[in-house]
């Protein structure tokens, strides 16, 4: 991301978005004063989707008890608000050179909405902060804590917290056995037991969800401009579970997940906001703050091919990458 947006965590604030409009609906329809956090959690309701085919809003917002309507206030949301772009006019570009796709397509069903599990995200560009690793157990950041949230027992549980000290209770090469104080995570990513949080200090943090305390401790570099911007866990194409961790300071690492070391270090000329690795685990697609999105050999980091994140599809002949402007471009191979 760009360095000079890094720190300017209140900017969602500033655009007046959803999440505040509907918090001040809550606060209007349930009193507001006297209640504390708790009481506030426990008066808001879940939405099902039977509720929701009968006509309740899927968010919960009483729109029946509001002097504008949800059409309304769509319509005015869309005429109103302007996304951030890096590059001026850059949206009006994309539009022009590629393909509009038709609207109207039904891919997803609304299914559940639950009020009490509320993800924080400090940076309106870095939101890789929930995860969800079956049908039914979602992994999400709520202030310094990592929580695990099941939708079947309705239960909510702390992972691990970032607000005190936090230090590996096991020893290997290269951890910082002093561990991290009060760390601010940029990005999260959660796989096969394995979770890996990136910090706005190059801080990397590795646990074992089937194990206590913290294996692996690491900060990746003391540049000045050193925030995790991205983490990828997968199974490499020799065997066993490896990372990626994308840097503002220019950098891709690769480790391993058994000693955690440090196996690759591929340089950029601009900062890595994310990588996507393809299926088969040869190809690597990287996406930075530069117009051209990448694709690299995830052996010798080759770039073979000449945006905010990337993600292929099962099929790997496609791959996506957003841009600030909530548009998905498409890449077919």
């Amino acid at each position: 991301m760009s360095y000079q947006q890094a720190y300017q965590f209140d900017y969602m604030g500033d655009e007046g978005d959803m999440s505040d409009f509907v918090e001040d609906v809550e606060e209007e329809n349930q009193g507001g004063e006297g209640l504390d956090e708790y009481d506030m959690l426990t008066k808001m309701s879940d939405t099902s989707s039977a509720q929701a085919r009968k006509g309740k809003d899927i968010q919960g917002i009483p729109w029946d008890r509001l002097n504008i309507t949800r059409e309304k206030y769509r319509l005015t949301r869309l005429e109103q608000y302007r996304n951030y772009e890096n590059i001026p006019a850059s949206g009006e570009a994309v539009d022009k050179e590629c393909k509009q796709m038709q609207k109207g397509g039904n891919f997803y069903e609304f299914f559940h909405n639950t009020r009490l599990v509320k993800p924080t995200i400090l940076h309106f560009q870095l939101r890789n902060l929930v995860w969800a690793t079956s049908k039914h157990d979602v992994y999400l950041m709520s202030s310094y804590s990592v929580m695990h949230w099941s939708s079947l027992s309705g239960n909510l549980s702390e992972v691990l917290n970032f607000a005190g000290h936090v230090a590996p209770t096991e020893k290997h090469a290269g951890s910082l056995l002093e561990g991290f104080m009060q760390t601010q995570i940029s990005t999260l990513a959660v796989k096969d037991n394995f979770l890996v949080a990136g910090g706005f200090q190059g801080e990397l943090t590795c646990k074992s969800l089937d194990k206590q305390g913290v294996s692996f401790c690491t900060r990746t570099t003391y540049d000045d401009n050193a925030i995790t911007n991205a983490v990828e866990i997968y199974d490499r194409l020799g065997g066993g579970m490896h990372f990626m961790a994308s840097n503002n300071d220019c950098g891709i690492r690769e480790y391993d997940m058994e000693k955690f070391q440090l196996l690759n270090h591929f340089r950029f000329p601009w900062p890595v906001n994310h990588t996507s690795i393809s299926p088969d685990r040869r190809v690597v697609a990287v996406v930075g703050d530069h117009v051209d999105a990448l694709l690299m050999d995830s052996q010798n980091g080759k770039v073979t091919i000449f945006s905010f994140a990337c993600c292929y599809s099962v099929l790997q002949l496609i791959f996506c990458f957003s841009l600030n402007r909530s548009i998905v471009a498409e890449k077919r191979r």
